[in-house]
């Protein structure tokens, strides 16, 4: 398999930016993080009018400035018998927390400059405890959230899928959901959660009946490489796309060196490889300032085993090169793994295409921003989907996405019964007797034991359940509709609805090549998703390579026609550029007809075959 020199160049350059990271974010990074708040936790202070030391405002003052406030007097009038005190909140600051009767719940808080006795904050309900429901700047993704970064990165995420032909093609749309939830988040990054959390559901729920309405069987009438939508036809010529990926490739690096943060996910993953690498229990006893980090899979913590390794770890939420490091590798495998995908189903251009995709969509570029293990799980998922002719290493790779994080073990069902269907699209009583699924089901029980040791070397299964999914099943969060309306019944009724549809793609007739497996993994973990209670924008990763894959792969390849009209040239031989030339010649052999995603639709050769793109795959 040859890989076209521009990718080859991008990669490498991110690897050799990825080896100078955690050195360079280190000397540079000057961002807050949100260990910040730790740092500020508030110290309580006696009831008094003078001021203390090295302070303009006394605890009296503060106090009378807070009760003041029209959002704090409605809320004391609803907890009769509530009451106040002072707390220092960092050098600069005070805070005022209201408590109902014997302290049983806090009701208000209020941040005061102690300079000025100005009011910066003022908090009620979840918003108390739900620190990162306050839009806080740079809380996640840092300078991302800003509209000079986020904005162009949309634009430049559509360009090369606009189709001036057909404005109203249906590819349009799906790519104006997909960034759709920056509508959302834009709302979320001003506090205003009673907006940006109805509003992640138009466009969960528009790619959710996207996915299954690309499920439909295609007719024997189709041809091998692509179906009945018109050829994929992008408005920049692969071969400059492609250097668009390295450009971005070195931008999203270079923006994690010098202005990411390290969230608690990151943070958790560091801590839990050095209890492995130490010999330590998995699961329990975590830093006071990520006391639920333990709330993953094992494989979460033993993937960040080798960057604590190479980086190191301080023992404390400092900058965390070792989450740097582990973040950036994440995000380089992901794009790998999309352009791998993309060169097997159709060529080197759909592998670009793909590739672009990610590195220019901006939910992609939050995550990295952020430092999360989300990532990983969409690495984990798309390695199954490319290794899905393989039974085996499917089953591997569908459990290390299981126990990463739990949401995609959903998708075992879907992933076990792949490529055993008849010829009316059922899998049957003698397909589930077959040797693929015994393989598929020996790999994946295996690698649930191999990956599980360093956990039940010290931990019971006890507590693991109690710390991974009894904790997450019973934390409230406000960050859905059925933690922000408290709607249990509704809850239920689409969590069993997911099951459902995870169970029954795994069994009746529907597309079954890598575009329709795609889509039916992408509907699986959208429809999970539709059904938890805490959802956020680091979720979209999961789903969007799945998403882009089943979009995009359904297209066939232009006839060289279509192609030269496409980039704007004549039909007629021309001489063709350096980088054009490479290109061809990358991707001028056809995959081979053995490969197992591929045997089904070999076709023999025709006189029609003449008519075919070469560079198709």
């Amino acid at each position: 398999m040859r890989i076209p020199a521009s990718f080859a160049t991008a990669v490498s350059l991110a690897l050799l930016a990825l080896g100078a990271s955690p050195a360079a974010a280190k000397a540079v990074k000057t961002a807050a993080s949100p260990q910040a708040t730790i740092a500020e936790a508030p110290v309580p202070v006696p009831a008094s009018a003078i001021p203390p030391a090295g302070r303009h405002l006394s605890a009296d003052r503060v106090l009378e400035i807070a009760e003041a406030l029209p959002k704090m007097r409605a809320v004391r009038r609803k907890y009769r018998g509530s009451y106040g005190g002072a707390y220092f909140k960092g050098p600069l600051r005070w805070q005022v927390s209201f408590f109902s009767v014997k302290g049983a719940k806090e009701i208000g808080q209020v941040i005061i400059a102690d300079s000025t006795g100005r009011v910066l904050e003022q908090w009620t309900g979840f918003q108390i405890a739900w620190t990162m429901a306050r839009g806080y700047r740079g809380a996640f993704g840092e300078h991302v959230n800003a509209l000079y970064v986020w904005l162009p990165l949309c634009l430049l995420f559509l360009l090369p899928f606009i189709d001036w032909r057909r404005p109203f093609s249906l590819l349009h749309l799906d790519l104006l959901v997909l960034l759709s939830f920056s509508v959302s988040l834009a709302f979320f990054n001003h506090a205003h959660i009673y907006a940006s959390v109805p509003l992640t559901y138009p466009p969960l729920l528009y790619l959710l009946a996207r996915m299954l309405a690309l499920l439909r069987r295609r007719s024997g009438a189709h041809p091998p490489g692509g179906d009945s939508e018109s050829p994929l036809r992008l408005l920049i010529p692969a071969p400059v796309l492609a250097l668009g990926v390295v450009s971005l490739l070195g931008f999203r690096i270079a923006l994690n060196v010098t202005d990411a943060n390290v969230i608690d996910v990151g943070y958790a993953g560091v801590i839990g490889a050095q209890r492995i690498v130490h010999g330590e229990a998995l699961y329990g006893g975590y830093p006071a300032d990520n006391e639920h980090g333990d709330t993953y899979g094992p494989v979460n913590y033993e993937a960040y085993v080798p960057f604590e390794q190479v980086f190191g770890w301080s023992g404390t939420w400092d900058d965390l090169p070792a989450a740097h490091a582990a973040a950036v590798f994440f995000d380089l495998f992901a794009v790998a793994l999309l352009f791998l995908i993309g060169r097997r189903m159709r060529g080197p251009t759909l592998g670009v295409a793909l590739a672009y995709a990610w590195v220019s969509f901006p939910f992609t570029l939050f995550a990295l921003e952020s430092d999360s293990n989300d990532t990983l799980v969409a690495v984990m998922i798309l390695a199954a989907l490319y290794f899905a002719g393989t039974p085996p290493a499917r089953g591997a790779f569908a459990a290390l996405a299981g126990l990463t994080k739990f949401a995609p073990l959903a998708l075992a069902p879907l992933l076990a019964t792949h490529g055993l269907r008849d010829r009316d699209g059922w899998v049957g009583i003698s397909a589930l007797r077959s040797r693929a699924l015994a393989l598929f089901l020996l790999a994946f029980a295996a690698t649930v034991a191999l990956v599980s040791i360093p956990a039940l070397t010290h931990d019971s299964l006890h507590t693991i359940f109690e710390r991974t999914l009894v904790y997450q099943s019973n934390r409230g969060s406000p960050f859905s509709v059925w933690g922000l309306y408290g709607l249990p019944g509704l809850q239920r009724v689409a969590q069993l609805a997911a099951l459902a549809l995870a169970l029954a793609l795994a069994a009746i007739p529907r597309r079954d090549d890598l575009v329709g497996l795609a889509a039916a993994c992408a509907a699986v973990i959208i429809a999970v998703q539709l059904g938890i209670d805490h959802w956020f924008y680091l979720y979209i990763p999961w789903f969007f390579g799945l998403v882009m894959v089943a979009l995009l792969g359904r297209f066939g390849e232009p006839t060289p026609k279509e192609s030269a009209s496409t980039r704007g040239e004549a039909s007629t031989p021309a001489r063709s550029s350096p980088l054009a030339a490479a290109w061809s010649s990358s991707g001028s052999a056809r995959p081979s007809t053995t490969d197992p995603l591929r045997r089904s639709q070999s076709a023999p050769a025709s006189a029609s075959a003449a008519t075919r793109s070469p560079a198709r795959a």
